[in-house]
Parts: structure tokens; C-alpha cells; sequence
């Protein structure tokens, strides 16, 4: 692993943006605008890139504080760039998801109250009928079980980062499975200002069908079917 190009700031940053991408060059550029308010605000942004074969890097360079290469797979990514960023306070955001207004000011009070982690509430691209339904039943479900998915833009202490290992390395059910660790710390804070994220995912194959599959191997994956094993059945856009 190295670092393929870096803007150090002077002053140590309190909270680290850490967005893990492969052939991200058609929403990268839009990803990091949407976090230049936070950047200007002393947030580190940290772009992970996992091997892209088309312009993302050279297209994040201008737009971030650190441009990392690390092997392809969205936990080894986003914990290399967990351990590489430099505050003290980590979220981590998928290329197509922007966050609320004052996203740092919201993390840095709920950090600052019984909670080591948390996420947001998501609002899904209306992109389909059923996109409203689809983002309110993974808040209410979240809520429910205290555990987040990446779309919700999970966010923690690096003391928390590092005494749970970070994110587990899995091809899949990454964000499930670090929850559980980070459950053990404390319950997660629950933000209601909502993430929005892209619904090319459930585009792709379908709303019915995406929802299903999902459902399925998350079912599968509470009754300890391997994460490598339902990774050959599913292949995430992202």
C-alpha cells in the first residue's frame, strides 16, 4: 500500500472523512464538493481508491486532502484509510451518499455525549416508487436493532475505531458485522438529519428483487452462512 498523493494541513484535523471508491470517476468529483464546506471547516477528507482503472484519482487529487491506493475491498480500504487519516473522530461515506448540512457539528455533539458511534438516517435517490419506503424501513430497522448499514454513513471515536479492529475483513456484511463490535461499546447515537444516497443500486437489478436479496443474505448471515460465500451470490454496483 502507498500513498499516491497527500495535501498536509498545519493543524491536526478533529474529524476524518474516509470515502473508499474503485472506478468512481462519474460521482467523485460531486462526492467531494458536496464535502468541501466540512474541508473548509479543518475536516480531513480521505479518498481510498482500491485499484480504479479509470480517472477517480487523478479527479479526487484536487478536491481531498489524501489520496490513498490500497488493496480492492471496501473494509481493507476503509480501514486503511481509518488508520492513515489523522482525527480523532472518523465517518465513513460511500462516493454516491452526501451528508446533512453541518454533518461535523452533528457527529462532534453526539461523539461528545454516552456514545462512541453512530450514523444517520438515510433518504434514498427517488429513483424508484418505492424509494420512501425503502429509506424508512432501514431507519426504523436500525433503530430497532442498533445496527447501521454503510449507506448511513457510520461514524466513530478512532478509540473506538481501533478497539474493535476496525472494520472486519470480509467481502461482505462489513458494516453488520462491525455494528455488533461497536454495540458492545455503547448503543449507537441514532441522528434523524438524513444522508441521501444514490439508488443505482436498486436500479440495477430492480427495487423487489434488490430488497429481497438483501433481506436473504443479511438472514443468512445472522444464521453464520460465511460472508465469502454470499459475496459469490451478490455483487454490490458499488
Amino acid at each position: 500500500m502507498s500513498e499516491v498523493m497527500a495535501q498536509e494541513s498545519l493543524t491536526t484535523p478533529w474529524l476524518s472523512v474516509i470515502v473508499p471508491v474503485v472506478n468512481e470517476a462519474a460521482t467523485i468529483q460531486a462526492c467531494l464538493t458536496a464535502l468541501s464546506p466540512l474541508r473548509d471547516r479543518g475536516v480531513e477528507i480521505v479518498v481510498v481508491d482500491g485499484g480504479s482503472d479509470d480517472d477517480t484519482v487523478a479527479l479526487a487529487h484536487p478536491l481531498a486532502d489524501r489520496v490513498l491506493v490500497s488493496v480492492r475491498g471496501r473494509a481493507r480500504q476503509m480501514n486503511h484509510g481509518g488508520r492513515e487519516s489523522r482525527g480523532d473522530g472518523l465517518v465513513f461515506v460511500h462516493a454516491d451518499t452526501r451528508l446533512p448540512d453541518r454533518a461535523d457539528r452533528l457527529i462532534d455533539t453526539a461523539l461528545k455525549g454516552a456514545a462512541c458511534w453512530g450514523r444517520f438516517d438515510v433518504e434514498i435517490e427517488r429513483g424508484f416508487a418505492l424509494a420512501g419506503l425503502v429509506g424508512w424501513s432501514m431507519n426504523r430497522r436500525s433503530r430497532l436493532t442498533g445496527i447501521a448499514t454503510g449507506d448511513q454513513a457510520i461514524f466513530m471515536t478512532r478509540e473506538a475505531f481501533e478497539l474493535v479492529g476496525g472494520f472486519p475483513d470480509q467481502p461482505l456484511m462489513e458494516d453488520i458485522e462491525i455494528s455488533r463490535r461497536l454495540r458492545r461499546l455503547s448503543a449507537p447515537a441514532c441522528l434523524a438529519p438524513r444522508v441521501t444516497t444514490s439508488a443505482r443500486r436498486w436500479q440495477q437489478h430492480g427495487p423487489l428483487r434488490t430488497i429481497v436479496t438483501m433481506w436473504w443474505l443479511r438472514l443468512r448471515y445472522w444464521c453464520g452462512v460465511s460472508p465469502w460465500t454470499l459475496a459469490g451470490e451478490y455483487t454490490d454496483v458499488r
